[in-house]
């Protein structure tokens, strides 16, 4: 192709696919339901004090989750207070662990507990292979410890246990050093260890119980569960399982381009989930897969990552305001801690969007523009709505579950050069 006929993008329309929908009515009442169907205040006392892990991913619902939880601890005598369990999130410093919380929601006063983010650790011991077990000096301090954590699949690696209460356990509750300790040693050790870790910690520390949130393809709370420490790893495996299965998806593959609006630490640890996207790049290894793409364009960071870009480097292009929008020490701090510096390397950026996308379709061998298989998703936690281009087509036509919700018309973009919005 000459160099003008990049300008001839293919015709796009937006499709809307059905995705699992969660039958949860009342959230309060999950949550109590939950918290009622295990016995774990016979093991408590009035007056006890109970350190709340509260992670720093975007969980639907997460600061209403998380009053529920202490509202029910309060009625039963027990005195909560939050925890921050991250690993290096937020710089890595106790204001900004707890900047991260208050972007969630979860300050205060809205909690109506103490938040003490301090980044002080104790080794708890060591697995083989000379894995030191760092955990929150402040959380161990407590009478009590619970786990608040989505169960999902995990972006850097695939196991019987990946991201979930084990997870927040061993390398959130971890803070900096443990996270970087975790990382470090799973570059030879691989990730299983998190499970060895998380036994190691319920057998030494006392964790009161674990509450296991699964979410629909919508983002949205389609479960929560209470484990007790007896039963925590066993159920956590069975719960992964479901949650792998009811994840929504990109539902083509085989796609020359995709296009993600936002990437941000609120929607994945990576910026974007590399089981949405099927590419990862990592020194645990790297892979490729459904839906196999060959050029990813990432176009803005959401305001809840507040400037961490961490994972555009998973991308081909993106632009220069992105760019200009990274809190690059902040970014760096998490992408060291993690052992993946590919994380953090910033792609070829232009200055709009047209001029990356000319530059994503002149590097994916096509044939002809028009044929692209071009796909735009706001970001990998939003899958319900799709722009796509005109050769999907037959495809959309053949499948149940997408419908197409408006005709196919030409890309728009704005004075600036810039996509324009999604026209619903």
């Amino acid at each position: 192709m000459k160099t003008s006929d990049y300008d001839n993008f293919p015709k796009i329309a937006l499709v809307k696919q059905n995705l699992f929908k969660s039958k949860m009515g009342n959230l309060h009442g999950a949550v109590k339901s939950a918290l009622k169907s295990k016995p774990f205040l016979r093991q408590t006392k009035p007056g006890q004090s109970v350190a709340v892990a509260a992670g720093s991913r975007g969980i639907s619902r997460i600061d209403e989750i998380l009053i529920y939880t202490i509202e029910f601890l309060k009625a039963g005598g027990l005195k909560p207070f939050i925890v921050p369990a991250m690993g290096s999130h937020g710089g890595a410093t106790d204001r900004g662990q707890q900047k991260v919380l208050e972007k969630l929601g979860i300050t205060e006063k809205s909690m109506g507990v103490p938040i003490f983010p301090e980044m002080d650790v104790v080794c708890l011991g060591e697995l083989p292979g000379n894995v030191k077990i760092f955990f929150s000096k402040k959380a161990l301090e407590a009478d009590h410890i619970i786990v608040v954590n989505r169960i999902k699949p995990h972006t850097k690696f695939s196991a019987d246990i990946e991201s979930g209460l084990c997870k927040i356990m061993t390398i959130g509750l971890g803070k900096a050093e443990g996270a970087a300790e975790f990382h470090r040693k799973a570059v030879n050790h691989s990730f299983t260890i998190i499970e060895d870790a998380a036994g190691m910690i319920l057998a030494k520390c006392r964790v009161l119980f674990g509450l296991g949130i699964l979410e629909d393809g919508y983002g949205n709370t389609a479960y929560i569960d209470t484990l007790m420490p007896s039963e925590l790893i066993q159920c956590e495996k069975q719960l992964l399982k479901k949650a792998v299965s009811i994840m929504g998806r990109i539902p083509f593959d085989h796609i020359d381009i995709l296009v993600v609006d936002y990437i941000g630490k609120n929607i994945s640890g990576i910026g974007m989930d590399s089981n949405v996207t099927g590419r990862h790049r990592d020194i645990v290894g790297d892979f490729y897969q459904y839906p196999h793409i060959k050029r990813i364009f990432v176009r803005d960071l959401t305001s809840l990552t507040d400037g961490n870009g961490n994972g555009i480097g998973l991308a081909d292009f993106t632009t220069t305001r992105l760019v200009n929008a990274l809190d690059i020490e902040k970014m760096n701090i998490n992408a060291l801690t993690a052992i993946s510096p590919e994380k953090a390397a910033i792609p070829i950026h232009f200055e709009t969007d047209k001029q990356a996308l000319k530059a994503c379709v002149s590097t994916a061998g096509l044939e002809n523009m028009e044929s692209a298989r071009l796909i735009r998703i706001k970001d990998t936690a939003h899958l319900e709505f799709l722009q796509v281009s005109s050769v999907f087509d037959k495809e959309i036509s053949e499948n149940l579950d997408i419908k197409q919700i408006s005709p196919w018309e030409p890309i728009q973009f704005n004075k600036d050069g810039n996509l324009s919005g999604w026209g619903r």
